[in-house]
């Protein structure tokens, strides 16, 4: 049985009680970077703020605190919804919750990045690095997460290392220089594999010399939302866990900051 079925099958057959006692039996890992000033963000996006409304002692003599955010959808752990890149598609609050939360795999390729010349990171994930895992873990998984592990995020947050740039604006982009997932991957796991999300430990699911963001365009006019900045991929098994990646509910968004979580059951 899969962890999402062993998962479904608790919610249906399980007291409260004994439930609460099986989601405690196993790990939970959590896949996000935190928001805050250092947050990495699009060049051309603007930035996480966090500025202080109050926070200390009340006239009452109570503690008290709140503060006002600003910020981009597309930056730091997030998603992207079909809308991004696709007229009429979802947007980020009509995403079906199903499709966010399944069976996750981690394809790991961070040794492929740089072979040839160690400061261009714009490696293309191909079909052969897929049926690469799949010689070794069988055939990925109707409904399945896959999330790609290219050793990106042990650069976070420094933008220089994880982006290729840490400038800012227009100018900036062409600078960019990291991982992404190839075009025809992103077809194969779509059409071959029936995935239900794809995800990858860098800014985005295209990398970082793209400009036409054809990796992008394929996913989302299939209706595959992207995860993008996941963080902690090497906390994770092969395959064997749950992902859950909800958003931030944002009406009419492209995307939106959210929490990615996998759970590891125990043996």
């Amino acid at each position: 049985m899969t962890p999402l079925r062993l998962t479904l099958a608790l919610l249906v057959c399980l007291p409260i009680s004994l439930l609460a006692d099986a989601l405690t039996e196993g790990q939970w890992v959590d896949l996000s970077h935190d928001f805050a000033e250092d947050t990495l963000y699009w060049p051309t996006a603007d930035k996480f703020a966090k500025s202080t409304v109050f926070a200390g002692e009340t006239d009452k003599g109570y503690y008290y605190s709140a503060y006002n955010l600003e910020t981009a959808e597309h930056g730091g752990t997030h998603v992207d919804a079909p809308v991004h890149f696709a007229r009429n598609h979802p947007t980020v609050d009509k995403i079906p919750l199903q499709q966010l939360i399944g069976p996750g795999i981690v394809i790991r390729v961070a040794d492929q990045i740089g072979k040839q010349d160690k400061k261009d990171r714009n490696y293309l994930i191909s079909v052969e690095d897929i049926t690469r895992w799949e010689q070794q873990h069988g055939t990925i998984e109707k409904g399945s997460l896959v999330l790609f592990d290219t050793g990106s995020a042990q650069y976070w947050p420094d933008a220089e290392k994880y982006m290729g740039t840490a400038e800012r604006g227009e100018a900036a982009v062409e600078k960019l220089n990291f991982p992404g997932l190839s075009p025809q991957a992103a077809i194969f796991l779509a059409e071959k594999r029936g995935v239900k999300a794809v995800g990858l430990d860098t800014p985005s699911i295209d990398y970082g010399g793209s400009r036409l963001f054809k990796t992008h365009r394929e996913l989302f006019k299939r209706n595959i939302p992207a995860l993008e900045n996941v963080a902690n991929l090497n906390a994770l098994p092969d395959k064997g866990f749950t992902l859950i990646a909800l958003p931030m509910k944002i009406r009419g968004g492209s995307g939106g900051p959210t929490r990615i979580v996998a759970f590891i059951p125990k043996d």
